[in-house]
Formats: C-alpha cells, sequence, structure tokens
C-alpha cells in the first residue's frame, strides 16, 4: 500500500493535465492542452477606462468576480473598494449575481469562497450581470458597464540580458542549474516537482526571471501551483496562483511570512509573469549580522516592494549564516512550474 502511494506522487507532478478526465479538475500546464476546460475562456482580465474586473475560476464552471472601480491593480484601481460577484457557466454564458451568504477567504466551497478576507470587502455594490463573447456586462444602480477581455502583459517580458549580464537560462540548456528539466519541445525549465538551483553563488545582483503557473480551478490557496523565488537560497518570494486575490505574504509577490506585497499585481494562470528583482545581500562580522538584506521587486512590471528590509531568514532556507553568498533557488514543492529567460547581473 505504501508503495502505491508513492507511485502515484511521482507521476502527478510530470502529467500535463492531471485528472482532466473528470471533467474541471485538474492540473493544466499548456494552453495548447486539448482538454483544457471550458471556463479557462471565462477566468481572466476585463477592462473599460474606469472599471476593471479579474474572474477567478473556481471549478465545475463556478466564478468569483473582483471588481475594481478605476481600473485593473496596478493600473487605475484605486486600492481600497472593491465589489464582488458569483457566477456559473451554462449555455457558453456565464450569469454573475451579487457574491452574497456566509463567505470566507478561500474557502473550498465556491458558495463560500471570497476573494477578501473581509465580506463583502469596502466600498462593495451589488451588480449583477453576464460574461460572453469576450465581453463582462454588470449593471449596479441603474447604470451599465461593459468590460473587454484584456491580457496584460509585464513590460519586461522577454528583456534581453543587459551586456556583462550571466545568462542562467535562455532555452539552450541547463548547465547552470542542478535539478530541473529542460523540454527540449517548448524550450523551458520545468521543476516536475522538485527544487533547482543555480551551480553559481551570488550576494548583490539584479535578476530576472519568467515563469507560468499552472491552472488548478478546483484547488484553493496553496494548491494553486505553490512554489518559490529564493534569493540566495535564504529569503522566499512566493510565487503562487494568487490571481485576484489580497497579495499577502504567503501569496504571489509576498515575502513569506514577513510581508505582503504592496499590491496584488498576480496575472491569471497559464500567462507568463515576470520577476524583476534588486537585491542587496546583508552583511556580517565577526560570525554577527550588522545590516540586514534589501530588496526592491517588481511583479509584472508592478513595484510590490521598495527597498525593503529583510529582517530575517524565510522558512526553507539554507542553513548557513546571513551575509554569505547563495544561489538562486526555484522552489519546486510538487508543482509543475515552468521558467524562461532567466537572467542576472552582479552589482
Amino acid at each position: 500500500m505504501k508503495l502505491h502511494i508513492l507511485f502515484i506522487f511521482f507521476i502527478l507532478p510530470i502529467s500535463n493535465s492531471i485528472g482532466a478526465n473528470k471533467g474541471f479538475a485538474g492540473t493544466f500546464t499548456s494552453l495548447k492542452d486539448p482538454q483544457l476546460p471550458e471556463d479557462f475562456k471565462y477566468q481572466g482580465e476585463y477592462s473599460n477606462n474606469n472599471m476593471g474586473a479579474q474572474v477567478i475560476a473556481l471549478g465545475k464552471g463556478a466564478f468569483h468576480v473582483v471588481l475594481y472601480p478605476g481600473g485593473l491593480p496596478g493600473n487605475g484601481w484605486d486600492g481600497k473598494n472593491r465589489s464582488l460577484l458569483q457566477g456559473n457557466l451554462n449555455s457558453r454564458i456565464v450569469k454573475l449575481i451579487p457574491a452574497s451568504g456566509n463567505r470566507k477567504y478561500l474557502a473550498g466551497p465556491a458558495d463560500e469562497f471570497s476573494a477578501t478576507r473581509k465580506f463583502p470587502p469596502q466600498g462593495h455594490q451589488d451588480y449583477k450581470g453576464s460574461i460572453n463573447d469576450g465581453k463582462l456586462t454588470v449593471t449596479g444602480k441603474g447604470k451599465a458597464h461593459v468590460l473587454i477581455k484584456t491580457n496584460r502583459k509585464s513590460k519586461s517580458l522577454g528583456k534581453k540580458a543587459p551586456k556583462g549580464a550571466i545568462v542562467l537560462f535562455d532555452g539552450t540548456n541547463k548547465r547552470e542549474w542542478q535539478g530541473g528539466r529542460l523540454d527540449q519541445s517548448t524550450k523551458l525549465l520545468n521543476t516536475d516537482g522538485k527544487d533547482i538551483r543555480s551551480l553559481r553563488k551570488f550576494s548583490n545582483y539584479t535578476l530576472h526571471l519568467e515563469f507560468m503557473l499552472p491552472y488548478r480551478p478546483a484547488a484553493r490557496g496553496q494548491g494553486r501551483g505553490n512554489s518559490g523565488l529564493y534569493q540566495i537560497d535564504m529569503y522566499e518570494n512566493q510565487i503562487l496562483d494568487s490571481f485576484g486575490l489580497e497579495g499577502a505574504n504567503n501569496e504571489c509577490g509576498g515575502i513569506y511570512s514577513i510581508k505582503d506585497s504592496d499590491i496584488n499585481a498576480c496575472f491569471p494562470p497559464l500567462a507568463w509573469q515576470t520577476y524583476d528583482i534588486e537585491f542587496t545581500n546583508a552583511v556580517a562580522k565577526n560570525g554577527k549580522k550588522i545590516k540586514n538584506a534589501r530588496i526592491t521587486a517588481h511583479l509584472n512590471g508592478i513595484k510590490i516592494h521598495n527597498n525593503f528590509e529583510i529582517p530575517r531568514k524565510t522558512g526553507g532556507s539554507r542553513p548557513d549564516q546571513e551575509g554569505t553568498p547563495g544561489p538562486i533557488k526555484l522552489q519546486g514543492h510538487g508543482n509543475p512550474l515552468q521558467f524562461r529567460n532567466i537572467w542576472i547581473f552582479e552589482n
């Protein structure tokens, strides 16, 4: 019995569509997967000149919608007010009504799920509407709003390594890494659920990295593609499908267990996303730390940490003293993450 359980655990991370034969359940790692569920094309971002919306797929055709006055996070939203809707897919139309009932942050059942810790959130208004043919239409207080589906791209997506930078991965080989798998068909670096570490060690640098999160509509919280980008294998910036959520320290962009993102800049799953990091290592003298590490981080081109002083190591870090050089770690955590275009410029 124990051998059987271990075998199942091994095959899950490398499957392209785990559980795809069970309707909406499963893990999907490619836009080309023929078994990608129908609800995928409805989830994502919608916007017009004065409003933004993020549509979160919750599995089995259920959706949760976050409306943002002014525009999308990082692009017009006032940073305070939100309205929540719920909906279900039926005959290629998602019918939306105001989110109601007893809801909790990241609850499992769709009719209990809330994308905000406080329910209803500040500024909540009752809207109803629908999603159809790439348009999200909502009506509230007698006024209709039509939002068009948009696929935002980070301004640094595809950014080339500057002169003097070390190219850690460009799709041709994985010689700079211990662990991981180079997919010869996609030219992507895959975790296959296991950690990857750079062979070189670093201290002070600018890092660019691009990643893709799997689509797991039935999962919640840490179950949605949990991974991490570890600065010098000591300080974790979380990687996770936290699309539409609060941006907590254990969500995408957060400094794990230490600091929330200033804004949740996470894009939808199966979209290419970017991390641009400026990192300064801690300083130790005579075996004692005298300066903390510092980080400025952009997620998808949006600043989420501004020269933040990191007070301590995060969980899962190497045991060495702070202030020592270390590798870049890409955490597997049992999840199928994909990476590309990774380079680092030492300062």
